[in-house]
């Protein structure tokens, strides 16, 4: 048996869109875990990019079959303007994408709760407003509305007709929003349902076959491990779990089928909505940092809130992953800076931590403890082994593997493919 997965070690927009693209050149099959269509996976190849936020990143390798898991929350049209866009710029999605039918869909009502409790909450989330929240909220509620559902027509309609008298009244009555017509919402999701069902299949059997037979599988996670609901920075999180853990409850696989989990760390931190972050820098570097990674959401185009890399949650991250290996990106993004700082330790009360707070607000009452060490001040443009990095770069990415236990085994140059170093073979699995 051989399976993977590629987890986002901090809050998110690490890069695993590339990091998955590149890795899987040598897997057979590519399943998506978790989230919905909130996540943004950018991918550069020869200069052109793609952005993916349902279909999993191993799509622009031809050879490759992508699933979505049971795990992930379907938005149809979200998901049927990424068809469209794959297939007019090439990409054959017909017989390579599966899509499993226990997966559940997102609502119109999802939607329009997510934005209208956003907009009224006194401690806002800051949420894409996509629906992923409220449709997580109807599965663990048990009145979640799945693709399956769709195949019998007589329940999918009592069942949405429900929903939306429910859902009504508290757009109505709470955030004085228009009420819903459920049949022009019924007609447009079983129109839906046609133009899907040639990829829908159970794909928990799938993947399970596909191990079993000697196939390599890769599990792709959206957002970060810090925005886990269980692990994250709760209440500020994400309402799936794209931890390792996430994996396989995302996807059907049992963890004994898992061989390695590899983190995608970005060389700084950054984090997009609310919530605490410790090494936020909110002065001139931090804008630098902004400026120099160009960091605005890909999903939504907020900017990106940036600091030093914080270690302390670093560890955390890989301990609560099991991560056996790190790819570490954007290490160009620190070309211009004569110093760099890296988050080694933190102090609450006058109390040295030993790991990181479950509590948002210590928090946000951190002491933090800093290295300086000297950045490399100039371009790592061409680079393509780790011996050719200047000497500052090197002794940076050692300082992370000793601090983390972890081996950095791939490094990212820039977000195309091309620009990366791959610290011996490239990983197989």
């Amino acid at each position: 048996m051989s399976a993977a997965i590629v987890v986002g070690a901090q809050w998110g927009d690490e890069g695993k869109g590339k990091i998955v693209d590149l890795i899987s050149e040598k897997v057979d099959v590519v399943a998506r875990y978790q989230g919905g269509a909130n996540a943004g996976h950018t991918i550069v190849i020869n200069g052109k990019k793609t952005v993916l936020h349902l279909i999993p990143s191993g799509i622009l390798q031809p050879d490759v079959q992508c699933v979505i898991g049971n795990g992930v929350v379907i938005d149809p049209v979200a998901l049927l303007e990424e068809i469209h866009m794959l297939e007019e710029n090439g990409i054959t999605i017909a017989g390579r994408l599966f899509i499993s039918h226990r997966a559940h869909l997102i609502m119109p009502y999802h939607k329009m709760l997510d934005v209208a409790r956003e907009k009224q909450s006194t401690a806002a989330i800051g949420t894409t407003g996509r629906g992923i929240g409220p449709a997580y909220i109807d599965k663990a509620n048990r009145v979640g509305i799945r693709i399956v559902d769709l195949l019998d027509r007589k329940l999918f309609s009592e069942k949405l007709r429900q929903n939306i008298e429910e859902k009504n009244v508290v757009l109505k009555k709470i955030y004085d929003s228009e009420e819903l017509n459920p049949d022009e919402i019924e007609a447009e999701y079983l129109s839906f349902d046609v133009r899907i069902d040639p990829y829908i299949t159970d794909t928990t059997l799938f993947l399970n076959q596909a191990i079993a037979s000697g196939k390599t599988v890769l599990m792709e996670g959206a957002q970060g491990a810090l925005l886990d609901l269980d692990h994250g920075t709760y209440p500020f999180v994400t309402s799936s779990n794209p931890t390792s853990g996430g994996a396989c409850t995302g996807l059907g696989v049992p963890p004994t089928a898992i061989s390695r989990i590899i983190g995608v760390v970005k060389a700084y931190c950054t984090r997009v909505g609310n919530g605490p972050f410790p090494t936020e820098l909110l002065d001139a570097t931090g804008e630098q940092l902004r400026a120099e990674g160009f960091e605005f959401g890909a999903t939504t185009g907020r900017p990106r809130r940036c600091g030093w890399l914080d270690l302390v949650a670093l560890k955390y991250s890989v301990m609560v992953n099991g991560i056996t290996e790190i790819a570490l990106t954007k290490m160009d993004v620190l070309n211009s800076f004569g110093e760099i700082g890296l988050c080694t330790g933190y102090v609450l009360n006058g109390k040295r931590l030993r790991t990181f707070p479950a509590d948002c607000a210590s928090l946000e009452n951190l002491e933090l403890e800093y290295e300086t060490v000297p950045g490399w001040k100039t371009s790592l443009a061409g680079i393509r082994t780790f011996e050719e990095l200047p000497e500052a770069a090197q002794q940076y990415i050692r300082r992370i593997e000793d601090f983390t236990g972890t081996k950095i085994s791939i490094i990212s140059l820039s977000p195309d493919r091309e620009d990366t170093i791959v610290r011996g073979p490239l990983p197989a699995l």
